[in-house]
């Protein structure tokens, strides 16, 4: 747009952090700050408050980020109406994914997705759940994609996949003989955890709960940021996990991994999580709609090869 400062200073109201604002705009601090501080001389107002490390926006920014925000809608309705005219499929969209989604499931769409789309370009955020939905809640990203249920009124949450969780264990294991296991079977193995916020986590946490199970009574001798690192753990005799069935087919192949359903079964839902009232662009659309594609495609295809162990 002509103004670049009207941008910057809707995005750093949106987080109130210059910083994180500077991050989100690949600016520089100082690049911003100097920006926000010709739009205050133009407007000859404050437009932040600035005390205690802390920002907040005065009168008169509440009144510049309710007109910027219209603005800003309206420049990209008009961005959209011009490529819909033109069938213009170019630009960026950014995204983030769970980590077990991204590392198993998204390359394959995201792949799919470039080959109808190649002038496309993605960008790809990967963390654990909690921290994919606040990028989704600051618009540092326009789709999530999570393997934790979301409780935030402000996002539109839909969900795309169901998956099962198995335990996994050695092929030596006193357990790999086992058709099922039960939760109480756990508490006599040491138990690889992955770490707080991890949507597999609270899904796991929720289960033993409804199950009446004590977590605290399992021997967890540490905690691991990953489901690679984990399954390299317990292959290599260090305790037993719990993990998702669509990151073991190698392993499991190999019979490296014995992977084992839980008694009764342990089953979660993958989300989509998008802002609820963000102008939605055409191409954003287009993505969404291709992933819901590609989720509905996979959950047709028949999955029982871990269960057959």
């Amino acid at each position: 747009m002509s103004d670049r400062r009207l941008q910057v200073f809707h995005t750093v109201a949106g987080v109130l952090n210059f910083t994180r604002a500077a991050e989100l705009l690949h600016m520089t601090q100082p690049a911003v700050t100097h920006q926000i501080r010709q739009l205050e001389e133009e407007f000859n107002a404050r437009l932040f408050d600035r005390s205690n490390n802390r920002i907040s926006l005065t009168a008169a920014g509440e009144q510049v980020m309710e007109y910027a925000d219209r603005i800003l809608k309206l420049y990209a309705e008009m961005q959209e109406s011009v490529k819909t005219l033109t069938g213009d499929r170019t630009g960026l969209v950014t995204l983030g994914a769970s980590t077990t989604i991204a590392e198993y499931m998204l390359p394959g769409l995201l792949g799919g997705f470039r080959q109808c789309f190649p002038e496309v370009q993605i960008r790809l955020r990967v963390a654990n759940t909690d921290a994919v939905v606040g990028m989704v809640a600051d618009n540092s990203i326009e789709l999530g994609v999570v393997e934790g249920e979301v409780d935030n009124q402000l996002l539109r949450v839909d969900q795309c996949q169901q998956d099962e969780l198995f335990v996994i264990v050695p092929p030596e294991h006193a357990l790999a003989a086992r058709t099922s296991v039960a939760p109480s079977d756990l508490f006599a193995c040491p138990f690889i955890h992955r770490e707080a916020g991890s949507g597999t986590r609270s899904v796991i946490e929720k289960y033993f709960i409804a199950q009446g199970v004590n977590e605290g009574d399992l021997n967890c001798p540490f905690e691991l940021g990953s489901t690679e690192a984990i399954k390299g753990a317990v292959q290599a005799g260090v305790g037993i996990s719990i993990v998702s069935e669509s990151t073991l087919q190698k392993e499991v192949n190999l019979e490296k991994l014995v992977a084992l359903p839980l008694n009764p079964p342990l089953l979660r839902s993958f989300y989509f999580v998008r802002q609820k009232q963000k102008f939605r662009t055409q191409l954003m659309d287009e993505l969404f709609q291709f992933a819901r594609r590609y989720f509905d495609e996979a959950a047709s295809l028949d999955k029982s090869g871990l269960k057959k162990i």
